[in-house]
C-alpha cells in the first residue's frame, strides 16, 4: 500500500474535534484513571521514567502534566557548541535551504515563506540559508529549549490544518509543515543573526505553549494572530526551556546563510537527544 493510501482516512478524520477532545481527556484530573492512562502510555511507547524529575507516574495529577514532565537535574548536559540540539526526537530532514525551498520528504518540498505564514520579507532572510527539522515522537522529552543564546523579536501564530506530522504523513502529505497550524518564533542573535523556530502542530497535540506566553493556541481559530517584543523584553540562553508541545509534535528552524555547519555525525532519520551538537560557525 503506497503512503498516500495509508493517511488517506486523515483528510476524512474531523481532526479537530478529535484534538479538541484529547485535550480536554489530556487536561482532566481523574485520580486512578488518569494514573491507568498515563502507564499505559509509558508501555506502549518504552517511555524511559527513570530519566523525569518525577520518575513515579502516580506523582502526576493530568495526563499533560505528565507529558510535559521535566527532566531529572543533569539529565540533558549541554554540549559546549555554537548550536546544540533544542529537542530529543529524530531527525527528519536538515540542510541547505535550496534558494527558499525547504525539504520535507523525498518529492516533497514548501517553501520558507509558506512556513512562516506568508511573511515573504522575514523568509528572504533565510533564502539559501539552512534548516533542520526535528520529530517528537510520543516517547520523546516534549519540552523545546534554545540551541544558542537569543532575544524574542515576534511570535506568529499560524492556523491550519492537523494532520498527525509522524514520518509516514511527512512522505504522504505535501507542505505538511507549511500546512498544518503552527507558531513561529523570531529571534535574535548577537552571535547567530536571525534565527526561527517553528512550532508545528498535529492531530490530537491538545496545544503549544512557550516559556514567555503559556499556551499560544487555547482556542483554535481561522485567523492568525501575532505578538511584537520589546529589546531586553525576552531573552533565553542556550539550552534555556522555549516551549513545550501538549502532545507531540515537530519543531522546524531556519538560520540565515554561512551561520551554522551541522554536525557531521547528522543524517535523517538519526536519533537526538537535547544538548548534542547540532552545529557550528562555519
Amino acid at each position: 500500500m503506497s503512503d498516500r493510501l495509508k493517511i488517506l482516512p486523515q483528510y476524512l478524520l474531523p481532526q479537530q474535534r478529535l484534538t479538541a477532545l484529547a485535550g480536554r481527556i489530556a487536561r482532566a484530573r481523574g485520580g486512578a484513571m488518569t494514573t491507568r492512562l498515563i502507564r499505559w502510555f509509558v508501555t506502549r511507547y518504552g517511555v524511559d521514567m527513570s530519566e523525569a524529575a518525577v520518575p513515579d507516574i502516580a506523582g502526576y495529577a493530568t495526563f499533560n502534566d505528565f507529558f510535559t514532565r521535566a527532566l531529572a537535574p543533569g539529565a540533558r548536559p549541554i554540549a559546549p557548541a555554537d548550536f546544540v540540539c533544542p529537542v530529543d526526537g529524530a531527525i527528519s530532514q536538515f540542510g541547505a535551504i535550496d534558494d527558499h525551498h525547504i525539504l520535507q520528504a523525498k518529492g516533497h518540498r514548501f517553501t520558507t515563506t509558506q512556513l512562516v505564514g506568508g511573511d515573504a520579507a522575514l523568509a528572504a532572510r533565510f533564502r539559501h540559508g539552512s534548516f533542520a527539522n526535528l520529530y517528537l515522537s510520543p516517547r520523546d522529552y516534549h519540552r523545546l529549549h534554545m540551541p544558542c543564546d537569543g532575544e524574542l523579536r515576534r511570535m506568529i501564530y499560524v492556523p491550519g490544518a492537523l494532520f498527525s506530522v509522524n514520518p509516514l504523513t511527512a512522505r504522504g502529505v505535501p507542505n505538511l509543515f507549511a500546512r498544518n497550524e503552527r507558531v513561529v518564533c523570531v529571534f535574535d542573535s548577537p552571535d547567530h543573526k536571525t534565527f526561527v523556530m517553528v512550532l508545528v502542530g498535529a492531530t490530537i497535540v491538545g496545544s503549544m505553549a512557550t516559556a514567555w506566553h503559556g499556551v499560544v493556541n487555547p482556542r483554535r481559530t481561522n485567523r492568525p494572530s501575532e505578538w511584537d517584543y520589546a529589546p531586553g523584553e525576552v531573552v533565553l540562553k542556550q539550552g534555556e526551556e522555549m516551549g513545550r508541545f501538549l502532545l507531540g509534535s515537530t519543531i522546524v528552524m531556519l538560520f540565515e546563510p554561512g551561520v551554522i555547519t551541522f554536525n557531521e555525525d547528522w543524517a535523517p532519520e538519526r536519533k537526538v537527544r537535547l544538548g548534542e551538537v547540532m552545529g557550528r560557525r562555519p
